[in-house]
């Protein structure tokens, strides 16, 4: 293997693994629907999502997130080995989905466990995985803006 590819794929497996790691904490030791307050503003908790980001398109099912997330995973894997400028931003988005995906797998959704909230007003509860995925969009989108002028 190319050492170029090394440090996206070390990316995508410690976001993985971390995701991974977090989620099996809060198997062990929350029940669903739990809620720790750690902050005024944030709350770990456990809640099962079902849908994509925020919950949402839910009713499109478990396979569809499936089979979608796993085609999305060969083409970044893809785009990795072409795209050596967004790797590192790929790698985030791989490593997210990666975490997602096996969530879905063997249980049938994903595990969301970080709340934050101002007063009754709450986030949507998310996961490492999803600040993975997040990072990496917003990675692809700054590296998307022209750098530097050329005159």
């Amino acid at each position: 293997m190319k050492s170029r590819y090394l440090l996206p794929l070390m990316i995508s497996f410690t976001v993985f693994a971390l995701d991974q790691l977090t989620k099996l904490l809060i198997l062990r030791t929350l029940h669903f629907l739990d809620v720790v307050t750690v902050l005024p503003v944030f709350n770990i908790v456990y809640y099962r999502n079902i849908g994509s980001a925020f919950g949402m398109f839910r009713e499109l099912g478990n396979l569809f997130f499936i089979t979608v997330s796993s085609v999305a995973i060969i083409c970044i894997l893809i785009l990795i080995y072409k795209d050596r400028e967004n790797s590192y931003g790929l790698a985030l988005i791989l490593g997210g989905a990666a975490g997602n995906l096996l969530d879905r797998l063997l249980h049938g959704y994903v595990i969301d466990f970080l709340e934050f909230h101002a007063g009754r007003h709450y986030w949507p509860a998310f996961n490492i995985a999803d600040s993975a995925l997040s990072l990496g969009i917003l990675l692809l989108l700054l590296n998307s803006f022209p750098r530097g002028s050329s005159t």
